[in-house]
């Protein structure tokens, strides 16, 4: 794998499955990294893209698509080319978990949607799909019974829970097994039991069935 990248964990060609960490505005992998030490889970492979200026496109996620291209268009891409990457690799998408935090969790969500099959789950801390109230979400395919967490506190100043609420909708309907957590009390952050959920997501990751 090529690019602005940072790897953490067990070493790709021994892993039993991999995350790929989206990290948020103004931040970096490095960030995500130290997410990854949190979850302590020694026989993953962790990957962490880097947004260019360290941000995945410039305006809210609740802004006018157009307002964020070519922007979002190029950072849904650096998600596939992680995702490819970790294909070339050996890894099935069903052996992959989506993790972000913040504007790297309404990436994650938004590409899981675009791109909907079977993975091995998907984590949104503190984020929602991507675009204005009313936006189009006549998304095609099936997540087909992938795990997917959005986790959101109450007094979020950046994600509002009506988008925390439909982005949930929309991805069952897509065929996720969706469980959404609001927090009383809690601002833009990540608590226990949101990593205690990312854990349960990593618990369910397959086997493989030969190494890789």
């Amino acid at each position: 794998m090529t690019g602005d990248i940072l790897k953490a964990g067990a070493p790709l060609e021994s892993a039993a499955g991999a995350v790929i960490l989206l990290h948020g505005r103004g931040a970096g992998p490095e960030d995500m990294l130290g997410l990854a030490e949190a979850l302590a889970w020694p026989d993953l492979a962790f990957v962490a893209p880097q947004a260019p200026g360290r941000t995945w496109y410039p305006y809210s996620f609740l802004a006018p698509l157009a307002d964020n291209e070519p922007a979002l268009t190029q950072a849904l891409a650096q998600v596939d080319a992680a995702m490819a990457g970790l294909g070339r690799e050996g890894f099935a998408p069903e052996r992959v978990v989506l993790l972000g935090f913040s504007q790297g969790a309404c990436l994650a969500l938004e590409y899981a949607a675009r791109h909907a099959r079977r993975y091995g789950g998907v984590a949104a801390l503190s984020g929602g799909l991507i675009g204005p109230e009313g936006t189009p979400r006549d998304y095609a395919g099936s997540l087909a019974g992938t795990p997917v967490f959005i986790g959101c506190g109450d007094r979020d100043g950046h994600i509002p829970l009506w988008r925390v609420q439909e982005s949930t909708g929309v991805l069952q309907g897509l065929g996720a097994e969706v469980t959404e957590r609001i927090y009383p009390g809690m601002t833009h952050s990540v608590n226990e039991d949101e990593i205690g959920h990312v854990q349960a997501i990593l618990a369910g990751l397959p086997v493989p069935s030969h190494p890789n």
